[in-house]
């Protein structure tokens, strides 16, 4: 076990047994068992398709899928989509990663889609995270094309940092017929990455959907992931109060609240479409 977090206070303390007490091996072999009997039991003849953004989460998702479909690479399909607002190195990344791993990847630049839905849009409000969400979407429509004349399935690649706070957009990366790390938070997910020989410069890079310029995790939520899976696992895990929590990890209570805030917040993005009862 590898630690990889300071144990200066309790804080830090949770987040190391969160990221160095979980084995990595077998965390993976059960993950892959999932795809592998999901895609059988769906019958999904060849296989997955997925996006790949050069970030953390699809490239540790891509490595357990080719892993779990017999391991050449054959049964999976990445998609590269970037937008206007997508570095050229993650573009890159992907790519980079997707010929180490053998997948069959495409690179689609979304921005042609995006524009026309703006034109036909009219909208001269330039709200850039209404835009993003769009931009989100049509990828996921993208990949679900994919998959209908592909005979795949389409593999989500969302955590359980991201679902807990609802740090996704409803029907586009959270959309997908399966989700391989939704049981693992983002700190775990990157602890797993080094067992799976993630790219070091995939590893390292800060958590962002890319949706706009200079677009951060960190930035949009205000606080790191090394901050958000401590609370996060005192509040679900452990189904802690906002100020035991507190007291537990020896952080300020209002910043537990804001991420307790973000969880009631989203719940109606992990939830089906609302229905009325049985008339």
């Amino acid at each position: 076990m590898n630690y990889y977090y300071s144990s200066s206070s309790p804080e830090s303390r949770v987040l190391a047994r969160l990221t160095s007490g979980f084995d990595r091996a077998k965390t993976a072999k059960s993950i892959e068992k999932f795809i592998a009997g999901y895609v059988e039991a769906a019958r999904a003849e060849r296989g997955i398709v997925m996006g790949l953004s050069g970030g953390l989460d699809s490239a540790v998702v891509a490595a357990l899928c080719t892993r779990a479909l017999d391991g050449s690479g054959k049964n999976v399909l990445g998609l590269i989509l970037p937008s206007a607002s997508t570095p050229n190195e993650d573009v890159e990344d992907a790519a980079a990663h997707a010929r180490e791993l053998g997948i069959e990847h495409q690179t689609i630049n979304m921005e042609p889609i995006v524009e026309r839905y703006m034109q036909v849009l009219s909208d001269d409000n330039e709200d850039k995270v209404a835009r993003g969400n769009l931009t989100a979407r049509v990828r996921m429509s993208v990949l679900y094309y994919h998959a209908h004349v592909g005979k795949r399935l389409v593999a989500g690649t969302s955590d359980k940092s991201e679902i807990s706070i609802g740090y996704f957009t409803k029907f586009g990366d959270g959309g997908a017929d399966m989700i391989p790390i939704a049981g693992l938070y983002k700190t775990q997910v990157r602890e797993l990455g080094r067992y799976l020989k993630v790219p070091d410069a995939i590893l390292q890079k800060k958590s962002s959907p890319r949706l706009w310029a200079d677009h951060t995790a960190e930035d949009e939520i205000g606080m790191g992931y090394e901050t958000i899976d401590p609370i996060l696992y005192m509040l679900v895990d452990r189904k802690k109060t906002a100020k035991e929590a507190a007291v537990a990890l020896g952080v300020p209570v209002d910043k537990v609240k804001k991420v307790q805030g973000m969880i009631a917040k989203s719940a109606h993005k992990r939830a089906m479409p609302a229905a009325p009862p049985k008339l």
